[in-house]
């Protein structure tokens, strides 16, 4: 455990005022980003990773973490407005959020999102400030056979919770280490599936294929499914004393909060599970206690509560096995990674070791931007109703146009960017046959360290599967990974995230 004078210093390094600033313009452009429906935090990520790249560590950090929290809570608000989720996690809350916007109360509505998106995303980022050091030690104790081992087990995971089937969940795993590949082997240094491009001697660029697979893949496919058919108008947010959200109507969603938010932190730290299965599962749970009051799905507040308080606490427990064990628990925790690696620094139980003041300091600047996010989603409610109306012929080539600069910048040359395409190209026939890309791209990440343990287990065990006997923690998650695929092979599946 880091000593009390390394965790005050990386708190004081977050509370300054050059990262308060980037937390409230990653906050704002998260909001806005999350308020306009088909963008989404996720995309706003990964264009904004290139341009942190002359940032210090800390500062970039937490301007990307600023733009996942606010654009969480923004997702909300065109699903409440005008009945279109802006993020996939927002989806649940239109259920109840727009009937009662549709009442004439719209304020209240928002409000209620917001408040319980903050409680939730406050709890679990408590959760991760505790647990994530103490299961960083553990994950240190670990040696290249557990370590492989528990990669195997967080494949079979993802592979089995997202996607239509396992198989393909597994077939893009493979895909994903195998172009992990590419480049020179970390073992004897020779270089593989380069086809003579020494551009590739390093391996494809983090940057290139994640903003390729997510955002320029997105946008495109949004480009080619824009029609002249105008959005929905959005509700006018009214200002009468009956559409305000009273200290008491808050307090009775008190245990609705806490309820979602606990659902929202455990399913957040089982790496494939999401926001959305978090959403619906702390919906489901909150109208199975219904006492009464107004029908759920015609305008209860307590069903804003349930879902935006459980899909925001995934955001803080997405990185616990992140810095515990160097596994993402979601692609916004694996687009951090490569905003980690683009300053030097390795995800991972280490970085509580080399880096402990940096990551106290990231704990800091996510309760920062827990305020933020307040405040400014309090007094910018009325602002995001005219964001929702921008026009995607718009947005969206000028999305393109960031991703191709960012990635020229942050790459040095063209070939990054032909890069980006071809990755853009990979996604869309990947999603058009069924295979999850998110899956491909966790896994691309984790690849290099993958092989690297791997190649050290082999050692190890000298060729002999009977020397597993002396790792029993590596034959318990080599059971729970096979035990685990079984039992998702035969149907027993989750909500995707």
């Amino acid at each position: 455990m880091p000593d009390l004078a390394t965790i005050l210093a990386g708190f004081g390094d977050a509370f300054t005022l050059l990262n308060l600033a980037y937390v409230l313009f990653g906050v704002v452009i998260g909001q806005f980003v999350g308020a306009v429906p088909g963008i989404g935090p996720v995309m706003a990520m990964a264009i904004a990773i290139p341009f942190t790249f002359a940032l210090d560590p800390l500062v970039a950090i937490s301007f990307l973490v600023g733009i996942n929290k606010g654009g969480l809570f923004g997702g909300a608000i065109p699903s409440i407005l005008i009945n279109t989720p802006g993020t996939p996690d927002a989806a649940a809350t239109a259920l109840d959020g727009h009937p009662l916007a549709a009442s004439g109360k719209p304020g209240k509505a928002t409000r209620m999102a917001l408040y319980a998106s903050v409680t939730g995303d406050t709890f679990s980022d408590l959760v991760l400030i505790f647990l994530s050091a103490p299961i960083a030690i553990l994950a240190l104790r670990m040696g290249p056979v557990e370590v492989c081992a528990l990669m195997l087990f967080a494949f079979s995971i993802l592979a089995g919770l997202i996607g239509p089937s396992l198989l393909r969940g597994l077939v893009a795993a493979v895909l994903g280490v195998l172009c992990a590949t590419v480049g020179l082997d970390p073992e004897h240094g020779t270089p593989r599936f380069y086809f003579g491009w020494f551009e590739l001697y390093d391996g494809p660029s983090l940057v290139a294929v994640a903003i390729g697979m997510l955002a320029v893949a997105e946008i495109l496919r949004r480009m080619a499914a824009v029609t002249r058919d105008s959005q929905p108008g959005a509700i006018r947010v009214q200002g009468d004393g009956d559409d305000r959200l009273s200290l008491a109507e808050y307090l009775s969603c008190r245990f609705v909060m806490l309820r979602g938010a606990v659902i929202g932190t455990i399913l957040g730290a089982v790496p494939g599970l999401g926001s959305t299965a978090a959403a619906y599962m702390s919906y489901a749970a909150t109208r199975q206690g219904d006492d009464g009051g107004v029908p759920f799905g015609k305008g209860n507040i307590k069903g804003i509560a349930a879902t935006e308080s459980a899909n925001s606490a995934v955001v803080g427990a997405n990185l616990i096995p992140l810095l515990g064990i160097g596994i993402p628990g979601s692609i916004s925790a694996a687009l951090l990674i490569s905003a980690f690696k683009i300053h030097g620094i390795q995800p991972g139980p280490l970085l509580f070791e080399n880096q402990a003041r940096l990551i106290y300091g990231l704990f800091g600047a996510m309760l920062m931007a827990n305020l933020t996010n307040l405040i400014v989603g309090q007094a910018s409610l009325r602002l995001w109703v005219f964001a929702i109306r921008a026009p995607t012929s718009v947005i969206f080539p000028s999305a393109l146009v960031f991703c191709i600069v960012g990635v020229y910048l942050s790459t040095g040359g063209m070939f990054g960017v032909a890069l980006m395409f071809i990755a853009a190209l990979v996604s869309l026939a990947m999603s058009a046959c069924g295979f999850p890309v998110i899956v491909f791209i966790i896994a691309f990440f984790l690849g290099e360290g993958f092989e690297r343990s791997l190649s050290q287990t082999l050692v190890i065990l000298n060729g002999s599967s009977g020397a597993l006997l002396g790792h029993p923690i590596a034959l318990v998650l080599l059971a729970m990974a096979i035990g685990l695929a079984i039992w998702l092979g035969r149907g027993g599946r989750g909500q995707p995230g």
